[in-house]
């Protein structure tokens, strides 16, 4: 088998060990002479795994008591409607920072359901950074506040995560969920497409206070209200068995190796060994996002002209480097750093990325 790195932004790299323990009970999950895949969404094996996972996410993000634990389909997509479907009423304002693609996407679905104000947005600046603390004005009394923590598009992330008093945050954490610690108690809700940090395409993951699931309105669709989830314990349809499944591997393996502090640290040492090159190049790279505002997951950059770009792209895939193209939209190189990226991967693109400009700069 080939060794390459997998630089994609998702779906993503997943640790190897977790690839390797799927490997090995594929056919026979635990000695029951099935796959996991093939089992019943209601048997004792999977309801232990579904409470497992829950368990283990409260753990390593130290969440406070009252909140529960939903595993979804649908995606982050999904979540930008089902949000406001369930916690925008009519006579209330629900209030968006505007950070990258991925939070104007979510404000467009909100505004199909209830009043919106765009409470900052750094879009005037191609969305270089995140917005400092005195350009967010907020509405009056807004329903939520809504954030993205990590732009995937365009390498930004919120290295301090604001908070706003007791206006209740809502954030989609999907490409940096579990990568650092952070206070969750100012979020009434977090959620996360597993496919970038956490597992492989297939499941959402939310994290919600239960004081809001007891407001969901009744007239929202039985498979979009969080309170018919919650109670059945993310089993009221066939929830995404296997996406589940590999996902509370994932949660062991962060885990085992020491948590959301341990990564943290594993992530900045990644990310530095890359943004190094990029600032060492005397121009040669050049980092789309300023440097308060840059994401320890994805690391865009772009060279001197598209030619080079696109033969950066080729000889790196060439030498087992995937994943490098930028977003179609805004073109140019992204090395999408996750958690299960080890670092030796971003050793040898470092190497790689020296060794291109010193033959081609």
């Amino acid at each position: 088998m080939s060794q390459v790195y997998n630089f994609n932004a998702g779906p993503a790299i997943l640790p190897r060990p977790v690839l390797e323990h799927i490997r090995h009970e594929l056919l026979d999950y635990e000695g029951r002479g099935l796959s996991i895949m093939e089992m019943s969404h209601r048997s004792k094996e999977f309801m232990a795994l579904v409470a497992e996972a829950e368990a283990l996410i409260k753990e390593l993000l130290a969440v406070p008591s009252g909140y529960r634990v939903l595993f979804l389909q649908g995606g982050a997509s999904t979540q930008f409607a089902m949000v406001p479907m369930n916690f925008l009423p009519s006579e209330r304002t629900a209030d968006y920072l505007l950070t990258g693609v991925w939070s104007e996407k979510a404000l467009e679905e909100a505004k199909t359901f209830g009043k919106t104000h765009i409470a900052g947005s750094t879009k005037e600046d191609q969305y270089r950074r995140v917005l400092r603390p005195e350009e967010v004005q907020l509405s009056d009394n807004p329903a939520y506040v809504h954030l993205t923590s990590n732009n995937t598009i365009y390498g930004t992330q919120w290295r301090a995560l604001p908070t706003f008093g007791e206006h209740p945050l809502v954030a989609d954490m999907s490409s940096d969920i579990l990568s650092r610690p952070f206070d969750v108690a100012p979020y009434a809700l977090i959620y996360a497409g597993a496919q970038k940090n956490l597992g492989p395409a297939g499941v959402t993951i939310v994290i919600i206070r239960e004081e809001w699931i007891a407001r969901v309105p009744k007239t929202v669709p039985s498979m979009l209200r969080y309170d018919i989830h919650a109670k059945n314990d993310s089993l009221y349809n066939t929830p995404p068995v296997f996406p589940i499944y590999a996902t509370c591997l994932v949660l062991r393996w962060l885990q085992e190796l020491g948590g959301a502090e341990e990564i943290a640290l594993r992530n900045e040492t990644k990310a530095a060994t890359i943004y190094n090159v990029i600032d060492e190049s005397d121009g040669f790279y050049r980092g789309h996002a300023e440097r308060d505002s840059r994401s320890l997951m994805n690391i865009t950059f772009r060279l001197p002209t598209e030619q080079l770009e696109k033969a950066f792209a080729s000889q790196a895939k060439a030498q087992g480097f995937v994943g490098l193209e930028g977003h179609r939209s805004v073109g140019g190189l992204r090395a999408s750093t996750y958690n299960a990226m080890p670092l030796e991967g971003c050793v040898a693109l470092a190497d790689f990325m020296r060794e291109f400009q010193r033959t081609q700069g």
